[in-house]
């Protein structure tokens, strides 16, 4: 059985060992010590990174008893070497799985919901949630969460005497069998094999990033630590620059875009209103009875749409509406009255490297390789 340095003393960042068994394998080398202070991946957590000796720590593993690590090196057994743990990356998990304590704890607190899934990925923390949650519940619980980071209360880790953990209530995903390690944080008591923090105030922030609904409850988003001020100190950023842009103040953004949008719908309306007096002009201008092909400056794919489809249904004829766009010509294709112009679509765009397609009656996309006098050739030679 390996000692778990970790279990004691989560913020042990280097220690001497000895090398009981090195296996080489395709991965690398399976070491396993006397004693880790190396988390290994379970509960949610990562495992820990860093070095052995010379060696590389690649993964960490358990089978429950013996602690596994990957190194890219061997090391020889008997041999008394020094760990030293990437220190920044296992801050940040215990900044994480601290964090994710209190906001689970508060969660089930407050609402009854339980947490059903935790991962500490990259940039964020996983949580799902038994049932689902509004955003004012999400941000009352956020709320609290921080004023019992803020409050600075210590971290309690410890594994009960079987009669003291049979009268003690705390969650757990699923039913525990034998010595149960218990951790408290922030007014949670948590069964967990993880390593955390002293204090709650060194969690510093819990802020949710997201949240979506996920099966019978919801997935959210999470960052802790230097990762909730990197995101929060990214947003800001992101919304100064946004408010530079919509001459508003961060705070004001909401409306702004309100107007914005109300301005758009408006210029949309009166675009469509000028490309139909656009496409009633090309199609009393067009000849009946004949295709024809025409070119459109200025409008869009609607407004080629727009153009096409009246010049076929004034003349009875097939006609083909290009302008600038896409990946250089844009088009439209519309069919004669009961005709088929897909054919005629597909030989377009095996001609010039054109993407598009649509229904019998019309089509529409655009051309890589190909000008106005181009198309217009192989155009009156195949409507």
């Amino acid at each position: 059985m390996t000692e778990k340095l970790y279990e004691t003393d989560s913020y042990l960042q280097r220690f001497t060992a000895t090398v009981l068994a090195c296996t080489e394998g395709p991965d690398g080398c399976g070491v396993v010590l006397d004693r880790t202070a190396f988390f290994p991946e379970g509960g949610g957590q990562p495992w820990d990174t860093g070095r052995l000796g010379d060696a590389r720590v690649l993964a960490v593993r358990t089978d429950g008893e013996t602690i596994t690590h990957t190194t890219d090196a061997p090391l020889p057994v008997g041999a008394v070497v020094e760990g030293v743990l990437d220190w920044p990356a296992r801050l940040d998990a215990m900044q994480q799985h601290t964090g994710e304590h209190i906001l689970s704890g508060t969660l089930h607190r407050l609402y009854g919901a339980d947490n059903v899934g935790f991962h500490i990925g990259s940039p964020f923390v996983r949580m799902d949630t038994s049932i689902p949650l509004t955003a004012e519940q999400l941000a009352a619980a956020e709320a609290q969460a921080n004023a019992a980071v803020r409050a600075d209360t210590p971290v309690h880790c410890y594994v009960p005497d079987a009669a003291t953990l049979a009268a003690t209530e705390y969650r757990s995903k699923k039913e525990l069998e034998g010595p149960v390690r218990l951790v408290e944080a922030g007014g949670d008591r948590c069964a967990c094999c993880g390593t955390h923090l002293a204090r709650t105030g060194e969690v510093g922030l819990i802020k949710i990033i997201s949240a979506q609904h996920y099966k019978s409850g919801m997935r959210l988003a999470v960052a802790c630590g230097q990762r909730a001020f990197d995101a929060v100190a990214g947003g800001w950023a992101d919304a100064e620059s946004a408010g530079r842009l919509l001459s508003a103040p961060v705070g004001r953004l909401t409306d702004a875009v309100a107007r914005l949008q109300s301005g758009e719908t408006q210029l949309k309306q009166r675009l469509a209103a000028l490309q139909n007096v656009l496409a009633d002009a090309y199609a009393a201008a067009a000849e009946p009875g004949r295709p024809c092909t025409v070119w459109a400056e200025g409008a869009d794919g609607d407004g080629l749409r727009r153009v096409a489809m009246a010049i076929a249904a004034r003349t009875q004829a097939a006609c083909c509406a290009l302008a600038p766009g896409g990946q250089g010509l844009a088009y439209a294709l519309a069919a004669a009255p009961g005709g088929d112009i897909r054919p005629v679509c597909k030989a377009l765009n095996e001609a010039f490297g054109g993407r598009g397609g649509g229904k019998p009656a019309f089509c529409q996309g655009s051309l890589a390789d190909a000008d106005e006098a181009q198309v217009r050739a192989f155009m009156n030679h195949n409507l």
